[in-house]
């Protein structure tokens, strides 16, 4: 793993004693809140009592009342209103999240996720044609659409009405469709563009709501699903996305949906739920269904009102997510060693032809934690067309890169962060060396080392019950809110051991503090960091409260730890 260096934000003193006094906090988590840009006392009051931020108007999303208007009228005729998903988390809870609501409404409504192998992502023709021949009326979209100029026409043809709900990134010209919702729109006056699908699908309720009264389920009902989707879709997690995610975790951790119920309990979930929860628990087996078979089997989990069907599909996720993470380590292993074959260039791409389309993404995702390089990796199928997903480092555009390569893609899509490809296996040494140059040479490049951001540096004997009360009003943590990581100097190693999977344990002191525990997950042993318990360490870490046997202590949950520098 690279070397991380550390990057201490520098704060205004007299902000930091300001904000402290005035709202009778830690000076730390002051410091805390001025690292996210959190300068005034109004502005810290909204983060520490976020129920305080007013929600934005949905009505300020562009075609968001031709949308609701058409969606009203559908109702009205009781034509077949088809919810077409993408087969990742945010398109099934978005996708689930519209089935509830307007069925609740009387509406006659059916779901459609196509299948990631056999269709690919996004509108495609033939389903379109299949959903027609069904009787569907209107189609809306949930995560994608917002490139599909294509399928617009087939559509127009077909007398499909088709309403986008998206937050990829768009292009000028805008595909002809009845309403495009997608607060990247130029046109956008929308005051928050970091809404992910699921978020925008619950603006639609509010607005459908707000217009024509409340008739069926109650919007604040599906805030569980817009938590699953937007914190697994990994978007910011300031503004209105952290009202709408601290209220969806208390519904998860609640159980209200018989379907989350089954999954947190195959999970082994039975304590609070927190975006870490969703993240590596929760989302991880939803997403299982379109990485190993057919991703409508989230939105049966999400939808139904039978227990029994619940478990039986929370059941099959689970053995789903087991062969997932087999085939994930596999594939890992081998992407590993041709990435280790390159000379070390400004970006990974690497493919194989007996890969699964279903892992490529994670394994991009394990590169980049490895390499800390922007990482593409590629399934190629027996025609020779290969399909792929691809994940960034912090300081670089993916999305811009990608487009400088436009000319050997059949087709790619998505952020900065995360995009897809898909691309002909005879042009795959070009792009790769292509996609390496424009990283190396391109605007966007990224620092050649991972960054970590610390918020504070501290004395031990300044962690206490307080600041951790105080630094938990700031969650849900996670993009745009990351969880503070604080900073202590010159620690004494009073003990070490590995406990688990290769979890380093450590018993720590700052001058004469009370001795801490903490604990680094996968760091193996202090000698595999390179360091010994004889000599003194800095160290980086999130402070935690932790249960265990009956006690309930602080623990410093390790970000990282190097040798200490002599003063």
């Amino acid at each position: 793993m690279p070397t991380k260096q550390w990057v201490l934000h520098e704060v205004n003193r007299q902000q930091q004693a300001d904000l402290a006094r005035s709202l009778s906090i830690s000076p730390i988590t002051a410091a805390v809140l001025l690292a996210r840009g959190v300068a005034t006392e109004a502005q810290a009051q909204t983060w520490l009592a976020p129920h305080l931020v007013a929600p934005h108007d949905p009505f300020l999303i562009p075609d968001m009342e031709r949308a609701i208007d058409r969606l009203h009228r559908a109702l009205a005729e009781g034509e077949k209103i088809c919810f077409y998903g993408d087969y990742d988390v945010d398109g099934m809870a978005a996708t689930s999240l519209y089935v509830t609501y307007f069925r609740s409404h009387g509406g006659q409504v059916l779901s459609y996720i196509p299948h990631r192998v056999r269709e690919g992502y996004g509108l495609n023709e033939a389903a379109l044609r299949w959903l027609h021949r069904q009787g569907v009326s209107l189609v809306v979209t949930s995560d994608c659409g917002t490139t599909a100029h294509r399928e617009a026409e087939v559509a127009k043809q077909l007398g499909l009405d088709l309403i986008i709900t998206d937050h990829h990134q768009c292009e000028e010209r805008l595909p002809p469709v009845l309403a495009l919702l997608n607060p990247h729109r130029p046109d956008s006056v929308y005051p928050f563009t970091g809404l992910c699908s699921g978020g925008l699908a619950y603006k639609v309720t509010k607005a459908y709501q707000d217009k024509y009264g409340a008739i069926g389920e109650d919007p604040e009902t599906l805030l569980d699903l817009v938590a699953l989707a937007t914190v697994a879709d990994i978007v910011p997690l300031h503004d209105e996305n952290r009202i709408l995610v601290r209220e969806g975790l208390r519904l998860i951790a609640q159980g209200a949906r018989c379907g989350i119920r089954a999954l947190k309990e195959v999970a082994g979930v039975s304590r609070d739920v927190t975006t870490g929860t969703v993240a590596f628990r929760l989302a991880p087996r939803i997403n299982a269904a379109g990485r190993m078979a057919h991703a409508d089997m989230g939105v049966r989990l999400l939808t139904t009102e039978s227990e029994t069907e619940a478990r039986d599909v929370a059941d099959q996720l689970e053995q789903l997510n087991r062969a997932r993470q087999r085939l994930e380590e596999e594939t890992t292993a081998e992407a590993v060693l041709m990435a280790q074959g390159e000379t070390e260039p400004a970006a990974l791409a690497v493919w194989g032809r007996h890969w699964h389309l279903g892992v490529v993404g994670i394994v991009a995702a394990r590169l980049v934690e490895r390499f800390h390089r922007p990482a593409v990796v590629v399934a190629v199928n027996d025609q020779g067309i290969g399909k792929g997903s691809a994940r960034s480092i912090p300081g670089f555009d993916l999305y811009r890169a990608l487009s400088s390569c436009r000319d050997l893609l059949d087709a790619f899509g998505g952020h900065p962060c995360a995009a897809g490809l898909t691309i002909q296996e005879s042009r795959l040494e070009q792009f790769r060396a292509r996609f390496a140059e424009v990283a190396a040479h391109g605007e966007g490049g990224a620092p050649k080392q991972p960054l970590l951001h610390l918020d504070a540096e501290v004395h031990l004997s300044d962690v206490n019950d307080r600041l951790v009360q105080e630094l938990a009003l700031l969650h849900p943590f996670g993009a745009g809110n990351p969880e503070p990581t604080l900073a202590v100097r010159n620690l004494a190693i009073l003990g070490s051991r590995v406990v688990g999977d290769r979890h380093l344990k450590l018993t720590v002191r700052h001058g004469n503090s009370k001795p801490f525990e903490g604990i680094g997950f996968r760091m193996g042993s202090l000698a595999d960091c390179g360091l010994s318990a004889a000599q003194s360490v800095d160290l980086a870490f999130v402070p935690e409260r932790n249960s265990w046997n009956g006690l309930d202590r602080i623990q410093l949950r390790i970000r990282d730890l190097k040798a200490s520098q002599p003063l």
